[in-house]
């Protein structure tokens, strides 16, 4: 069984939900989890989404996170033609490039590489898919501080 340590202690940084549309769902979550909302949403054009986030009372409590489809190409359109609802955790991570490795050894398949994300300061997530089938996504701690060679990153997330 994996430990937090050898992922430099993981942090469950938040619950995604997708949402036909935000303005229509927000309050109604808010409301059933005792949740504050700011009334920030994000457009994520390289994401495809456009995203808004509630916090609870607790500090310690993971993001809520509701996420809408940003026009046809979106990679949740059909997750919400079905209805939508839960559909990722997302762990906040100290060495993307070195998790995703880590995942992919793990029999995960990264579904979407690591791409800078709007609602994060552009610090990178990817995606991945467990053998357990969930949807995992791992938000960088801190932005890139080294840049792995293109060749490389693409190499070992292809294996």
């Amino acid at each position: 069984m994996a430990n937090s340590d050898q992922y430099g202690a993981n942090r469950l940084h938040h619950i995604g939900f997708v949402v036909a549309k935000i303005a229509d769902e927000v309050q109604g979550f808010a409301a059933s989890l005792g949740a504050y909302w700011d009334e920030t949403i994000f457009h994520d054009p390289l994401q495809k989404t456009r995203v808004t986030f509630l916090r609870t009372p607790c500090s310690t409590d993971p993001l809520i996170e509701l996420v809408e489809p940003a026009g046809e190409g979106s990679p949740v359109i059909q997750f919400v033609q079905k209805g939508g609802g839960l559909h990722h955790i997302c762990y906040e991570v100290a060495d993307l490039d070195v998790h995703l490795r880590t995942m992919r050894l793990q029999g995960g398949v990264v579904v979407r590489r690591p791409l800078p994300a709007a609602a994060f300061e552009n610090r990178r997530i990817a995606w991945v898919y467990t053998r357990q089938k969930l949807l995992l996504e791992f938000l960088e701690r801190e932005p890139a501080q080294r840049v792995s060679p293109a060749s490389e990153v693409v190499s070992e997330l292809s294996k």
